[in-house]
């Protein structure tokens, strides 16, 4: 990374969603008919999903030039009566792919690379289970290899804990409208986790003709059974705020001024709350209904938040946090212990190798103003929001290296060739991008 000498200014245009799109593409194959997704993310996460769907069977169009994917929806069944589903290491593909197949007639197996067998499944097994469905752990930890021994889902009523990852709860909604019972209700126990991630669960779900009943408490859901999902001949996917988030974070750090369009203050994403952080830390935000842009300030101010709903950007703000004229302190987000690396002790690692001093907690950090900031290879723990996040650290600082750079192609494979494009002014300027 080499430090920027001027404020950066510019208009950017950040990939399709990985959370919308990986929705819509279950939704897309469990409806009748044919559904053109448009901006959708072409990253290793959403390929993984679209190799899971047709490994079952549906049949999956995407053209990368375009960022197009069609997908011809098989009316809430599944054709495959047997397949080996590999998730490789995304949690959105394992947790929407095991209820999916449990529609289905046959045989199913699900793993993924080594830190996916590590992260739990468990509790998405529990509910199943709570709605007649065989599913397995093979190894009996609560991880992958799973087994599903599928005979259809009839609905039913069970419970799911939200407290590891919300996408048990998700992943269980995107299958229950086409139980072939009259209905599925699924309540949940203990903490939510990222209730933004549901929310935007439930606003696809309806996008795509589902009803969908929710308790006053949102701890129920009611979901009648027999529905079918309408396809989209085009439905177009919100820009990724959490990668948003990082380029958000460039104007914080340099003083100029960064907006991304598409992606507005009525977003179905929760990440992009990230704004709202920034503002706090004393940049200006100005909202619209379609763009997001962020002034940066000649001080950033340290911040407590609670980081439970917006955990992706966690990353992010530690990068910021050395920065600020006081501590900043990351609350409520212990569960990022489970993600493709424990991200609380490699931030807490590589902010001290930065010479960043901090405390880690079970669920959070705190991140000291830093006087001085060592050169230093930060390393990346194959995690590609590491690899985005502490990349802002060399916007500042001379001598950052990131290793393993390549790790970003789960969700932005060309992250860094847009960064570049940024920080070189060689994006539109707001002034050329008009408003």
């Amino acid at each position: 990374m080499q430090p920027v000498q001027k404020p950066v200014e510019g208009v950017v245009r950040v990939p399709g969603s990985k959370s919308i799109t990986n929705r819509a593409l279950a939704l897309a194959a469990l409806a009748e008919g044919t559904t053109t997704l448009q901006n959708a993310l072409f990253a290793d996460d959403t390929l993984r999903m679209t190799d899971c769907l047709r490994a079952l069977g549906f049949a999956v169009q995407a053209d990368p030039t375009t960022e197009r994917m069609l997908v011809r929806g098989a009316n809430g069944t599944i054709p495959a009566t047997s397949a080996e589903l590999f998730v490789g290491n995304s949690g959105t593909t394992a947790r929407f792919v095991t209820p999916l197949a449990a529609l289905g007639h046959g045989e199913y197996t699900l793993d993924g690379v080594a830190r996916m067998r590590e992260r739990p499944i468990g509790d998405l097994l529990t509910a199943l289970h709570g709605l007649g469905v065989t599913a397995e752990s093979i190894w009996g930890n609560g991880c992958p290899p799973v087994r599903i021994l599928a005979t259809g889902l009839h609905g039913g009523t069970t419970t799911v804990r939200a407290d590891k990852s919300s996408q048990f709860l998700s992943g269980l909604l995107l299958a229950a409208p086409c139980a072939d019972g009259a209905e599925t209700i699924i309540h949940i126990e203990g903490p939510i986790l990222s209730a933004p991630y549901i929310e935007m669960t439930v606003a696809l779900l309806r996008d795509f003709g589902a009803v969908v009943e929710i308790s006053d408490n949102k701890r129920t859901y009611r979901i009648p059974g027999r529905q079918v999902y309408s396809a989209k001949t085009d439905y177009t996917i919100e820009p990724d705020a959490s990668s948003a988030s990082y380029f958000w974070a460039v104007p914080a750090l340099t003083g100029g001024r960064v907006r991304i369009d598409g992606v507005g203050a009525q977003a179905l994403q929760g990440d992009v709350a990230f704004v709202d952080i920034l503002e706090a830390m004393g940049c200006q935000v100005i909202r619209t209904a379609d763009s997001i842009e962020v002034c940066g300030t000649s001080e950033l101010n340290g911040v407590t938040w609670d980081m439970n709903a917006i955990s992706d950007t966690v990353m992010t703000l530690a990068a910021l946090a050395p920065f600020a004229n006081t501590p900043t302190r990351i609350e409520n987000v212990a569960h990022i212990r489970h993600k493709e690396t424990d991200r609380l002790q490699a931030v807490a690692t590589e902010l001290e190798r930065l010479g960043v001093s901090i405390e880690e907690r079970e669920d959070g950090i705190t991140i000291y103003p830093a006087k001085e900031i060592h050169p230093t290879v930060v390393q990346t723990y194959d995690d590609h929001r590491m690899a985005m996040a502490f990349s802002l650290v060399g916007l500042r600082v001379p001598g950052i290296e990131i290793a393993d750079p390549l790790c970003v192609n789960k969700t932005f494979p060309d992250y860094f060739a847009r960064l570049a494009t940024l920080v070189a002014g060689e994006m539109p300027s707001l002034a050329e991008a008009g408003k």
